[in-house]
């Protein structure tokens, strides 16, 4: 700006140029909107995260002003003609230096944003994502009276809540109106399947049709917000970002129990969980303060990570991969951000750095899941007799007081002074078998080795150490092991192989070294933190393994030396050598078997860099301040950092929650790109809309799920009829600005669901094991197992789809067909496709044939002529009347495959599985309804 001063009358004035006069209405640069997506385009691959080719980078903002290798900065604010970036960008093509090096050169209008935005100071913007979630104003609705509250038009009347104030504005700037409200039989269709997943039965359709309460709609949507397959509607959509399956993946796959996970889901839906709550039991339910059954089955989210059983693969590999798996699962469910590119280098567009991965990875590095066969720590059920059997041993703690007896503390106390085992710590143990050691880390092996790469084997002269082992206060050694040696001896020593015995043991035969029991052994160590070493006598057949699968010391039990201690102390063995049902859960690690974390060198486990402790990235630390760990600038443990992930101050969590469930109702996010919310994400269409939605979600739902879907469903954007004309298919071909209601393809599981409502077969049985329904022969090869797919009996061969086992090398076809995931990762979206392979499915399936065949033979009990019945077939599926030229088409169609199954009445048994009550007419019509559930508005939701 150049500034003259005048002297007139003795004053000074100050007189501005004309530029600089007229630059005081030039219009601002935004930073985040114009000059970000230009960096991104052409200069990051080379200046970013990945690289910083000459020194320079443009991802954070001190960067950019730092002098590069050349000794200049690439801008220099408030004048860009001094700035190298402008220098290299604007040289001519040819040069060496000119910028950028490879790719398409920027146009005029690129070159004029950067110029006008450095010569307005280069102020740099702090994407919208990543700022706090404000309220924006409800933007006003209507002609100038109507805003004034003196009369209605057609916006005022149209609208029902804020959420069609906010739609409104967009169509108004589009040039676009809203349409009418859909018909009510579509309407509740709708309505049943975004809520329940189900179609709605044919008594709720003809109540809300005919029901004249201006209240009805309101009333139907609370109805099914109370059903019990709401949260089976919302717990199927959960699991794919969960990656819950059946089995543990990779090439073995074999099978893991933890369904009791996803009915925690349904019934914490069904509950309306706020979702703050929500997320802090799935990431650290086991930190909570006394945390019940349900909280430490609820952290199975992240222990739905596959577990590499296979012979030959080393355990520390695979848990590194887990413990990745869950930090990248955190940031894309809750957080919306590919976090996973940071892995290996600096984020490549946006402001997160290669360490701060690995401060994020700290929270989730110290829980006691190890890739082990055993899936531990798991938390176990004990059935009648176990539970009698603890109830005892509980029991004897309250009889004796938990005191110790003279004779024990005697003996022991000159070398190492023992406690006992509180009842807390006995009741922690037998729920979670935690904390313990895994006999993969012991070492030093000798004539023993970890057998099929899984658990500690040792030999006849074999020894092997196990190190950096805690004994203060510790007199029992507790510890899983087996054999097929008759009367092995086992010794362990303490701090070399010619130390002080702590323990000589003839081990138990149990049949196999496969076959273990768990044995509780009296030892008396010193105290500290010492290394010990195990060796084996077995000259009788030194070839004969012992294994131990893990060990661990614990203060004994109290009451030794009084009448019953052995027996009570056989007991609590017993009891831990049980294979009782459990499911696996997450479990935080102390003392001894913390460990510490370090930056991977390029994302690489083996090299180990820079050792770092748990934190959050600094772009979103302000967040954190002082909300959780008293006080304490950033959370330190898996808790906080939940808490933080729940805070208010959080700025991504209830913008993505929104985000997400407005994309499970509209077909597409308001930010389409649900998995990405950064700078390369797509920006969101109503930004006002889906800030204003997550602070009502905050503060006036308290962050209850089923307040929001409520006020989402009830607004007029919602009802909108899902008919297109010309004029807004030329203007808005994907429905971005909502100026009609949505018409999506129904999920895989719904799509299978509706079939089976529709049909009369699906059963409402809630809860349980995974079943195994009709699927195509040979769909399944288990080398390793032998498993098979056992066919479900009774009910359970038409329970809902999220209940069906899923493998993940060989997930359920039908519904890979139409899009769903094999779970082996976290899928936060379903890339709808349509493909001729799910008409296959839909007419060949032998779950949707036999959906045909018993909608059609309902329908011909019922009704006797083929127009009555394919009519009354259609209004069961779309709940309204045929149109005749349909009617037509459907009926040509069922006299054709009268005519061939009257000439081959075989052919009309085979399609019907042989029913005895099999004829041509119920093969024509079971043709027809088959064909009729593969129609376009059937597997539509409008």
């Amino acid at each position: 700006m150049q500034t003259k001063w005048l002297w007139i009358g003795g004053l000074g004035v100050t007189t501005l140029s004309l530029s600089a006069f007229l630059g005081f209405f030039e219009t601002k640069t935004d930073y985040n909107t114009e000059v970000k997506p230009i960096l991104n385009k052409h200069c990051m691959s080379c200046h970013g995260g990945v690289k910083k080719a000459g020194g320079v980078s443009f991802l954070f903002e001190e960067e950019m002003y730092q002098p590069a290798k050349s000794g200049k900065p690439p801008v220099v604010a408030g004048d860009a003609d001094a700035s190298e970036m402008m220098r290299r960008i604007l040289l001519p093509e040819g040069h060496e230096d000119k910028m950028p090096k490879e790719g398409t050169p920027l146009n005029d209008q690129e070159i004029e944003t950067l110029r006008k935005w450095i010569d307005q100071g280069a102020q740099w913007g702090e994407h919208w994502a990543y700022k706090r979630a404000e309220r924006p104003k409800v933007p006003a609705i209507g002609g100038f009276w109507a805003k004034l509250g003196l009369t209605d038009d057609d916006e005022t009347r149209w609208a029902k809540n804020e959420i069609d104030h906010f739609v409104l504005e967009k169509l108004r700037q589009q040039g676009l109106k809203p349409s009418p409200e859909a018909d009510r039989a579509t309407l509740i269709r709708r309505l049943s399947l975004d809520l329940t997943g189900l179609p709605p039965t044919d008594a709720q359709v003809q109540r809300f049709v005919n029901d004249p309460s201006p209240k009805v709609y309101e009333n139907l949507v609370d109805s099914l917000l109370r059903s019990p397959a709401y949260g089976e509607r919302w717990a199927g959509s959960w699991l794919d970002l969960a990656r819950y399956a059946d089995t543990k993946g990779y090439e073995r796959d074999p099978g893991r129990s933890i369904w009791r996970y996803r009915d925690w889901l349904i019934k914490a839906f069904n509950q309306d969980k706020p979702y703050d709550q929500f997320i802090t039991e799935q990431i650290a339910g086991d930190l909570l303060p006394n945390a019940t059954d349900d909280q430490l089955i609820a952290t199975g989210f992240h222990r739905n990570t596959m577990n590499n059983d296979e012979g030959g693969t080393m355990d520390e590999e695979f848990r590194v991969a887990a413990v990745i798996d869950r930090v990248n699962t955190t940031w894309d469910v809750f957080q919306g951000t590919t976090f996973s590119c940071v892995q290996c280098h600096s984020h490549p567009y946006d402001p997160i750095k290669h360490e701060e991965y690995y401060q994020y990875l700290a929270f989730f590095n110290n829980t006691r899941d190890e890739d082990v066969t055993s899936d531990t720590p798991t938390l176990r059920f004990y059935a009648k007799e176990d539970s009698a059997k603890i109830a005892k041993i509980e029991a004897w703690f309250a009889a004796v007081g938990g005191k110790q007896s003279a004779a024990t503390g005697s003996q022991t106390q000159v070398t190492n002074k023992p406690q006992t085992l509180k009842l807390s710590e006995f009741k922690e143990f037998v729920r979670v078998m935690e904390p313990k050691v895994n006999s993969h880390d012991f070492d030093q092996h000798f004539n023993a080795s970890l057998l099929d790469a899984k658990y500690f084997g040792i030999q006849d002269q074999g020894t092997s150490r196990w190190p950096n082992v805690t004994l203060t206060g510790k007199n029992r050694l507790l510890m899983a092991i087996g054999t097929n040696a008759d009367k092995a001896v086992l010794d362990l020593r303490q701090d070399s192989l010619k130390g002080k015995t702590l323990l000589t043991y003839i081990v138990p035969k149990t049949g196999s070294q496969w076959r273990d029991t768990v044995v509780v052994l009296p030892v008396l160590p010193d105290a500290g933190k010492r290394h010990l070493f195990w060796t084996l006598r077995n000259p009788k057949t030194p070839k004969d393994w012992v294994m131990i699968k893990w060990a661990t010391f614990q203060a004994a039990l109290p009451g030794e030396g009084k009448a019953g201690f052995e027996e009570i102390e056989k007991l609590y063995a017993d009891v831990l050598t049980g294979n009782v049902p459990s499911t696996p859960i997450m479990y935080e690690g102390a003392g001894d078997l913390l460990r510490q974390t370090h930056v991977f060198e390029r994302g690489n486990w083996t090299v180990k860099g820079k050792k770092v402790i748990p934190g959050i990235p600094r772009v979103f630390q302000q967040s954190a301040v002082p909300k959780v760990h008293n006080n304490a600038q950033t959370p330190k443990t898996r808790l906080d950092l939940a808490k933080w992930l729940g805070s208010r101050d959080n700025p991504l969590t209830a913008r993505v929650a929104v985000n997400r469930f407005w994309e499970q109702l509209f077909g597409t996010g308001i930010v389409e790109t649900v998995e990405d919310f950064g700078s390369q994400g797509i920006p969101p269409t109503h930004e006002a809309l889906l800030d204003w939605l997550s602070v009502e979600l905050m503060e006036n739902h308290q962050w209850s799920v089923k307040k929001l879907l409520k006020q989402i469903v009830l607004s007029a954007t919602y009802r909108q009829s899902s008919a297109v004309t010309p004029e807004k298919l030329a203007k808005d071909p994907f429905n971005k600005w909502l100026a009609r209601g949505a018409r999506v393809r129904l999920s895989a599981e719904q799509v299978r669901d509706q079939v089976l409502t529709v049909s009369g077969l699906l059963s409402k049985k809630m809860h349980g094991p995974s079943v195994m329904p009709l699927q195509p022969d040979n769909i399944w090869l288990s080398p390793y197992d032998g498993a098979k797919w056992q066919l479900s009996g009774g009910e359970d061969r038409y329970r809902r789809g999220l209940y069906i086992y899923w493998k993940r090398t060989a997930p359920y076809p039908s519904m890979v067909t139409f899009d769903a995931p094999s779970r082996e990762f976290c899928q936060l979206r379903r890339i709808r496709t349509n493909t001729p392979l799910q008409a296959l499915v839909t007419l060949n399936d032998p779950v949707y044939l036999e959906a045909a065949h018993c909608l059609a033979e309902n329908i011909a009990t019922q009704f006797k002529t083929p127009q009555t019945q394919i009519s009354e077939a259609y209004r069961r599926l779309m709940y309204r009347t045929i149109s005749t030229k349909r009617l037509g088409v459907l009926l040509r169609l069922y006299q054709k495959s009268l005519k061939a199954y009257q000439k081959d009445p075989e052919a009309a048994q085979k399609l019907l599985a042989n029913d005895g009550e099999a004829s041509p007419q119920l093969a024509a019509l079971t043709i027809t309804t088959s064909a009729m559930l593969n129609l376009d508005e059937v597997v539509t939701k409008e």
